[in-house]
């Protein structure tokens, strides 16, 4: 028979590890350019995005290609912040639709001094743009 101090140090140490499992994150000074959903203040299940990605599948910037806008021109402006627009709509949107509850751009949670690891969702956001 177990004794009740084995079986309550089980049960503390159990506890503890599922309350760290569990825990917010946080990020203390965020870049608010690399976040594009949720609070940095505290989250618990953070994704990342690829943004150039999700910004060259848009329409928006397929005619900048297809029309070879120059770049620097009003029109090459008002095309990429369209896009950038529309971009961030559907991120917005795949962060709504499932329980991540921070969306960072790629790579940005793991340069942090404590890096955070996140679920690349790119393919999501760019099938949510395909229907």
């Amino acid at each position: 028979m177990v004794s009740r101090n084995v079986l309550l140090a089980v049960l503390i140490a159990t506890g503890m590890a599922l309350a760290a499992w569990a825990a917010p994150y946080s990020i203390a000074k965020p870049d608010e350019q690399k976040i594009f959903y949720g609070s940095a203040a505290s989250f618990q299940k953070p994704a990342e995005v690829d943004y150039a990605k999700v910004v060259k599948a848009t329409p928006e910037y397929a005619s900048i290609k297809k029309n070879k806008i120059q770049e620097g021109t009003a029109k090459y402006w008002i095309l990429v912040t369209e896009a950038s627009e529309k971009a961030l709509k559907f991120i917005k949107r795949v962060g709504s639709q499932t329980d991540y509850d921070l969306i960072a751009m790629k790579g940005y949670l793991g340069t942090l001094a404590e890096p955070i690891p996140a679920e690349d969702i790119t393919e999501s956001v760019l099938k949510e743009m395909k229907k």
